[in-house]
């Protein structure tokens, strides 16, 4: 009886803590927070990439956008912008917005409440050493706890979630499926997610790939590319 107690009251602080809160943001998300990026006039698709910068591939998804004139947010890990600021200072100057997407990519489920309040100070002192502005966030693999909503609302964040993903991460994807899923998930007024940086067996290679196929042919069907910001 006890234990069934214990399991119970483990269930409920779960809940409360973090499932809760992940689904609300989704929700918000779904019928309230997209509506802010809803442009009647033009065809648009805002490009957004987590999990970066890489030293490696995010300077080539760079090269691709300023090919086809694409503007994009990018979700930067902190850690990682600290280690890489010259590709901070290229997003921004070629018009790119840059969102925080945590510290050290640690899912908010399974982070107490003094970590995720670290998680955030030192990324945001990271990132305005490197004199970024931060206004978006974009918490790893989606998931919120309490405490991440007290410090979105403490640094004055906004929440960017995402409507369509291709599983670019995928060790075992090959570019021409992740072309395929973005040709068929993705419609007008989209937030798409894809990763410039992390992922299994060289996954970004295959992503910057599947962009040079699907972004010619957006462009040729009217859609304008803008930044969450925008």
């Amino acid at each position: 009886m006890l234990l069934k107690i214990i399991i119970i009251l483990l269930i409920i602080v779960l809940l409360s803590y973090s499932i809760l809160p992940t689904f609300l943001y989704k929700v918000n998300h779904k019928l309230f927070q997209k509506s802010k990026y809803k442009n009647s006039k033009e065809r648009v698709i805002y490009l957004t990439f987590d999990d970066g910068p890489h030293i490696w591939y995010t300077p080539e998804i760079l090269n691709v956008l300023k090919k086809y004139n694409v503007k994009a947010t990018f979700f930067v890990v902190a850690s990682f912008a600290r280690e890489n600021p010259e590709i901070i200072k290229r997003m921004e100057k070629e018009g790119h917005a840059i969102g925080l997407h945590s510290l050290e990519h640690k899912n908010a489920l399974f982070q107490s409440k003094s970590y995720t309040e670290y998680d955030f100070g030192e990324s945001i002192k990271i990132m305005n050493d490197l004199n970024i502005d931060v206004k978006f966030f974009r918490p790893p693999w989606g998931h919120f706890n309490i405490i991440t909503a007290m410090q979105i609302k403490k640094y004055n964040l906004k929440p960017v979630m995402w409507d369509v993903m291709a599983q670019d991460w995928e060790g075992d994807t090959i570019y021409e499926i992740i072309v395929d899923k973005l040709m068929r998930r993705s419609k007008d007024n989209n937030i798409i997610c894809l990763h410039d940086g992390r992922g299994k067996n060289e996954a970004p290679r295959r992503t910057i790939k599947a962009l040079e196929k699907v972004l010619p042919v957006w462009k040729k069907e009217g859609y304008k590319f803008l930044t969450v910001e925008e």
